[in-house]
């Protein structure tokens, strides 16, 4: 078992005082937005071994997993993330272009999928997935504007999935002018203020605004369900799933990949092409995971299809003998509260509090948790006993 020293991303939407107050820092004042833990090249963990200050992969080899810890003060970018074939062909095309891997063009930086999981720390607030196209229809109605009435209009010629992705496409390839959007924004808050929302598309609208004014995407966040999660929960995001987190804290994991295509919401670089064609590729899955316990202390979640699991573990003194991992083989643990100890079978004992992260091989056999707190640990399940327990939200 090692303890891991895990990067962290610093990018504007984050939060100044939830990660460091979280990993036991003192705040920079300046926003943190992820702590990833794996061995992904562009940010990977790193490990001590006789003086030497190594990468993770050198000790576990390249795990197909990563977890992070995400916070959020603002809405993220409106972003999908591309599948597999898809992954793979964009990966091969700019690595022949000779794109610099760090290019803020640069849009796929690995040839892996990215479906992910993410299991709320805090309230979590995000828009994920398209609405069904008669609810789209009742929120657009209202709002007397050509533009509206124009999407309205092409979704009714083309109703379902595909007219769904038609009208994104229009959205973001002809995108309306910044003065139309203030004045659709202004309709909705029209709207709100006699009491009228629909699936609290309204409030997402205005809510997102002040953050992007004029952007494309706050037309976006009202073709998007709005998902609330509380503490606890889950909710997974196949790939070709169109989502923005809005606000909040949580654990996600996700096949080890940094894939990301943008379609508003954001200064960085937008692939409005790459967008349609990843959304358009399949009708991906959004689903509520329902996780399965185990034994009294450990909620295990496994969606998808198998490409990773996390564990939810809670121990406390009245575990005379400790909690046992249901989990062994690689795997990355992060205490989420309080202090324990892990013990692997050979006897080695790393001490964890809040924010502390660790890695367990396959060497260190059953790892048993002591103390009062409670840990997260990622990894890749295998065949057999699989627990896939999820509820298609769409």
């Amino acid at each position: 078992m090692h303890l891991l020293d895990c990067p962290s991303q610093d990018y504007a939407w984050g939060t100044a005082y939830d990660i460091p107050s979280f990993l036991g820092r003192a705040a920079t004042g300046h926003p943190m937005a992820e702590v990833w833990m794996g061995t992904h090249p562009l940010g990977p963990a790193m490990v001590q071994v006789e003086d030497e200050r190594r990468p993770l992969s050198d000790v576990s080899g390249d795990i197909p997993f990563m977890m992070k810890i995400l916070s959020a003060a603002r809405p993220l970018s409106i972003q999908v993330h591309p599948n597999a074939d898809l992954a793979r062909q964009g990966y091969k095309e700019e690595e022949a272009r000779g794109i610099p891997i760090d290019s803020p063009e640069r849009l796929y930086k690995d040839a892996n999928p990215k479906p992910e999981m993410v299991y709320a720390l805090t309230t979590f607030d995000t828009l994920v997935g398209f609405r069904p196209t008669a609810e789209i229809l009742r929120i657009l109605g209202p709002l007397d504007h050509p533009v509206v009435q124009g999407m309205r209009e092409q979704l009714m010629e083309r109703p379902g999935f595909r007219g769904i992705v038609r009208m994104l496409e229009r959205l973001l390839t002809s995108p309306p002018s910044v003065h139309e959007v203030h004045e659709i924004v202004a309709l909705c808050h029209g709207r709100l203020a006699l009491g009228l929302d629909i699936k609290r598309a309204y409030a997402s609208a205005t809510e997102i605004a002040p953050h992007y004014p004029g952007d494309v995407g706050v037309i976006v966040s009202l073709l998007l369900n709005r998902l609330t999660l509380q503490p606890g929960e889950a909710a997974y995001l196949g790939a070709g799933i169109l989502h923005a987190h809005l606000s909040g804290m949580c654990v996600e994991v996700m096949v080890n990949s940094d894939n990301v295509l943008r379609a508003g919401l954001t200064p960085k670089h937008l692939a409005p092409e790459a967008v349609v064609a990843s959304v358009d590729a399949e009708m991906s899955r959004l689903a509520r995971v329902s996780p399965e316990l185990v034994g009294a202390s450990t909620d295990v979640f496994e969606p998808g299809d198998g490409e990773f699991g996390l564990a939810v573990t809670q121990t406390s003194p009245a575990d005379v003998d400790g909690v046992l991992l249901p989990v062994t083989g690689r795997s990355i643990l992060v205490c989420t509260g309080g202090e324990v100890e892990a013990v692997s079978q050979r006897g080695q004992v790393i001490r964890l509090s809040r924010g502390a992260v660790m890695y367990a091989g396959y060497e260190d056999g059953e790892v048993r948790l002591r103390g009062t707190g409670e840990v997260a640990q990622a990894y890749e399940p295998t065949a057999e006993g699989r627990r896939r327990r999820m509820l298609d939200l769409v």
